[in-house]
């Protein structure tokens, strides 16, 4: 089997502890990039073309935008310790709710992709996750040109509880994505958790 980039398949480590995450967001906000960044297997994508269909129901972010994810994007990346992160990147578009809320099940919890152009576009993935009772990362994808707000200010805007991490990301850049993962399983997991799984 041929790949297209460097990433190989390769076995998981003996003793290692799986985990399933979900990452949401609104439509256009870079899930599916972040998903393509951060595996370390070549992802699975179910992007088609957007249809004139489609764009009479969905509020298109911006006119480049050409595709969308219609089930999910799937992607692993192994941490330190052992950690496997099983990625789900779900569709953005409200109509694809009760999807979302499939995909939820058995989840560890789930990053919140933000677009501070459009910070209000969030609210209902943040509503799904807390309906699921799932922790949840808040991950500002860091677009060109996009206002940046204080840290207060934003969560203030999300109604984001003091406990629940807010980290600034680049979704294109594997460093900066795989941040998010890091993020997510640190707040949910335990050290003595991460040492021993």
């Amino acid at each position: 089997m041929a790949f297209s980039d460097s990433r190989r398949p390769h076995y998981l480590p003996p003793g290692s502890t799986s985990v399933k995450i979900v990452v949401l967001g609104a439509f256009g906000v870079g899930k599916t990039t972040l998903v393509e960044a951060v595996s370390e297997i070549l992802p699975l994508r179910t992007e088609e073309r957007l249809t004139r269909a489609g764009q009479m129901v969905d509020d298109l972010p911006t006119a480049a935008k050409t595709t969308t994810t219609v089930a999910m994007d799937f992607g692993r990346r192994t941490l330190a310790g052992g950690i496997v992160v099983y990625m789900f990147g779900a569709p953005g578009q409200p109509r694809f709710a009760d999807m979302i809320r499939s995909l939820l099940n058995g989840a560890l919890g789930g990053i919140v992709l933000v677009d501070t152009r459009h910070v209000d576009a969030c609210y209902e993935s943040i509503g799904l996750l807390e309906e699921a009772g799932l922790p949840y990362v808040i991950a500002i994808n860091d677009f060109p040109q996009a206002p940046v707000y204080p840290e207060p200010v934003l969560r203030d805007a999300l109604s984001l509880p003091d406990d629940r991490p807010l980290i600034r990301i680049d979704a294109r850049a594997r460093e900066s994505a795989k941040l998010s993962l890091i993020a997510l399983v640190k707040d949910v997991l335990s050290p003595k958790e991460i040492q021993v799984r």
